[in-house]
Parts: C-alpha cells; structure tokens; sequence
C-alpha cells in the first residue's frame, strides 16, 4: 500500500508534520510529528508523535501500537545514530 502524505510543516532544525490517509480523508488518516526541542548544550530532545483518526480506527485500534511501535522505535534508533556521528 502506498501513501502520499502532504507535508503540514516544515520548519529546518525545529519540526516537519505531514498527514496520510488511506484511500480517502475521514477513513484511516495518519498525522506524523516529529520537534526537536533545544536543551542546551548542544543537546537536543526529538518528540516523534503519531496520532491516528477516522472510521476505522476503533476497529484497528488493539493493532495500532504492536504494528507501529516497533518501526517508530527503529527509526528513532537510526537517527540517534546518524545525529551522533562525529561530523567530517
């Protein structure tokens, strides 16, 4: 299945939101967030936030988590990674 989210925000350094749906608006949509929050010390924080809405989610709702989860905790991983390579 492919989506193609709209890009909501998009500010460089601070945050990027998009929204997908599948199929149609109002059925199964998707917003994702992603702010990184200054705190000092060349130290930052980043807040990654899915919040789902439409018709199906109460039916998808007990999966929602055992499906998503493990893919946010995967990429949250590799940009940790990528965000603490020594720069060249």
């Amino acid at each position: 299945m492919t989506f193609r989210p709209t890009v909501l925000e998009a500010t460089p350094g601070r945050e990027l939101c998009w929204l997908g749906h599948l199929l149609v608006p109002g059925i199964f949509d998707g917003e994702h967030h992603f702010t990184i929050q200054p705190l000092g010390d060349g130290q930052v924080r980043l807040l990654q936030q899915e919040d789902f809405r439409g018709l199906l989610v109460p039916l998808l709702a007990a999966s929602l988590d055992r499906r998503y989860l493990p893919a946010f905790q995967q990429l949250n991983r590799a940009l940790k990674r990528r965000a603490e390579q020594p720069q060249s």
